[in-house]
């Protein structure tokens, strides 16, 4: 026979399981009813017909938080689109602007103005400008 199979060996000495970590947990099941709760709901009590009618209003509660929240929801994703659309043309009339800008910078330019000028007869004057003084008589 084994020898070593066959010893009985020495079982660890149990602490004491200590009463201090369960008083919490018995003072909340005392006022709070967790333990009858918890097995209320799981035996099906819960939905008794007199029960049903006491949870109603929360029931009523929990689906109109659900309604907004969904509500909430839908306004910022249309919020998003909205925003992102303004981007888009706000973008647009900026490359417009710039645009038209260069378009009216390039034909007010001198040059271009005296070339346009050409067909119908009017020249560009060679003579500069100058100053007229009028004379305030008091």
């Amino acid at each position: 026979m084994n020898k070593i199979r066959n010893t009985v060996r020495p079982k660890a000495k149990e602490k004491p399981v200590s009463r201090k970590r369960f008083r919490s947990f018995e003072m909340l099941n005392s006022k709070m009813h967790v333990g009858r709760s918890v097995s209320g709901f799981l035996d099906g009590k819960f939905f008794s017909r007199e029960n049903l009618a006491k949870q109603i209003p929360f029931l009523l509660y929990l689906t109109l938080l659900g309604v907004l929240y969904i509500a909430n929801s839908y306004n910022a994703e249309k919020t998003i689109i909205d925003i992102s659309r303004t981007k888009k043309e706000l973008e647009e009339l900026r490359f417009s602007y710039i645009t038209n800008k260069s378009d009216l910078m390039f034909h007010s330019k001198q040059s271009e103005v005296a070339l346009k000028l050409v067909n119908s007869g009017i020249k560009e004057s060679l003579v500069p400008p100058s100053k007229l003084y009028v004379k305030v008589s008091k």
